[in-house]
């Protein structure tokens, strides 16, 4: 059975970002390409939700899954729903951002 994905509203925020930064030093066509293709990766997790690396050093629960080297999705897997809690591009620090998060 499938799981379900959900985005968190930091998770869109950040792929509404990447959208624009793509947008604005490329096109839209291609960040609407990229965007996409990532989103669709994330929703692949519903089949497939225990990959990636287990950063409970981070955040109890978290699991980290790249996606094509310069994106990091983070995401938990809770019951059978998986949260992307952050999709962070181009070496952006997602270690110090989630643990942010946590302090918060």
């Amino acid at each position: 059975m499938p799981y379900t994905v959900i985005f968190t509203p930091e998770a869109q925020e950040q792929m509404l970002s990447l959208y624009r930064y793509i947008a604005e030093t490329a096109s839209a066509k291609i960040a609407e390409h990229y965007t996409h293709s990532i989103l669709a990766y994330c929703e692949s997790l519903q089949d497939f939700p225990l990959r990636g690396t287990r950063r409970d050093d981070v955040r109890t629960g978290l699991r980290i899954t790249n996606y094509k080297k310069r994106a990091v999705i983070a995401f938990a897997v809770e019951a059978e729903q998986v949260s992307i809690i952050g999709i962070f591009y181009g070496g952006q620090n997602y270690e110090t951002a989630l643990q942010f998060d946590l302090d918060d």
